[in-house]
């Protein structure tokens, strides 16, 4: 059963659906495995059409198999076309569809817009579970990333800026086959360091400093996620007490990870292990989030989420702990559930390294 067919089942056991809109690049690409930044899959009981541009019509009549592709002349013409030859009055459309957007479907599709339908869970809830080839995928997506770990460490010195090694960290992986980075690159260092989102800058590292990598790869239309901290020349007593409470936190919660375990329930393991060494309030986000075609999915390892994992979901495991003004440390992997525990996909060490 394909994508686009496994949504038809599921959305089917609702009495209300007639059809469904996909518009989103995301969705898009999930349901059909081809990259656009246009087109229109309508996804009804009984049938499926792809309307789309001049741009990428012969590459969606090659690979588009679970859909009738038909080249897009005027849109909401061919939409009400199908609409009337199928009966369709009510159509669901995506969370994400912008207000400008939704109001000109409503305006032009003979056919009532259903702007509070389950369309979003239900592909969100797809998505959370991760193919064998989704997860190989990603596998390979992350050799690149842990390769650029690798790499950095013979870049990582006193006197180079934050700037230009999270640009050589970028060019490298890009060499290396990804086609793009997952996420703007998070590379800081010093003080810089205690800013979980920092933005890489001018400033140039210095001896004593950490520097904190937070990055990924873009590969075969999924994203990667790792994080590691590392010292330049020497560190404190203090900065080694960091590092290993956060290490020992990602660890602890490694440990308990497996199908049927409650998501706020991982991330309370490692938060209790860091507030409890004195650390409360110094650690502000959530433990980790799932991740696959975009950086950020469902569901996370965070306070208040009781999902209950399922074998193939995929999530980082990012604990860290932030000083301001100090210094920060996070240490992030990501893993694949499994029935008895997890598929640690990041293979790069997470002993203190000083360079």
């Amino acid at each position: 059963m394909n994508r686009i067919e496994k949504f038809i089942e599921l959305a089917s056991k609702n009495p209300e659906f007639e059809g469904a809109l996909v518009t989103s690049p995301q969705n898009r690409f999930y349901m059909l495995n081809m990259h656009s930044s246009a087109g229109t899959i309508l996804m009804l009981k009984d049938a499926a059409y792809f309307i789309i541009d001049f741009r990428y019509i012969e590459l969606a009549q090659k690979s588009v198999k679970n859909a009738q592709v038909i080249m897009q002349t005027k849109l909401y013409d061919q939409l009400n076309e199908l609409l009337a030859k199928h009966g369709v009055k009510k159509l669901w459309i995506e969370e994400s569809m912008s207000v400008g957007t939704m109001n000109t479907m409503k305006a032009n599709l003979n056919a009532e817009v259903v702007t509070d339908s389950p369309m979003t869970t239900i592909i969100n809830e797809m998505r959370q579970i991760k193919s064998r080839e989704e997860l190989e995928i990603i596998k390979a997506g992350q050799a690149i990333t842990d390769a650029g770990f690798t790499h950095m460490l013979t870049q990582l010195e006193a006197g180079r800026s934050e700037r230009d090694l999270a640009i050589e960290l970028e060019t490298f992986m890009r060499k290396q086959g990804a086609s793009g980075i997952a996420f703007s690159t998070i590379l800081v260092s010093g003080k810089n360091s205690s800013l979980p989102h920092g933005v890489p800058s001018t400033k140039l590292l210095e001896k004593g400093d950490f520097v904190t990598m937070d990055f990924g790869a873009a590969y075969g239309g999924y994203c990667t996620d790792m994080t590691r901290t590392v010292a330049i020349g020497h560190v404190t007593e203090e900065m080694k007490h960091v590092y290993n409470t956060v290490l020992e936190a990602q660890l602890m919660a490694l440990k308990e990870i497996k199908a049927g375990k409650v998501c706020c329930d991982i991330d309370k393991i490692a938060r209790d292990h860091i507030y409890g060494a004195g650390y409360e309030g110094r650690f502000g986000h959530s433990l980790g989030h799932s991740f696959g075609i975009d950086v950020h999915e469902t569901p996370g390892f965070a306070i208040g989420n009781t999902t209950i994992l399922q074998p193939g979901m995929m999530l980082s495991v990012e604990p860290g702990i932030y000083l301001p003004d100090k210094f920060g440390v996070r240490i992030e992997d990501t893993i694949y559930v499994t029935e008895d525990g997890c598929e640690n996909i990041t293979h790069s060490p997470k002993e203190l390294i000083i360079l």
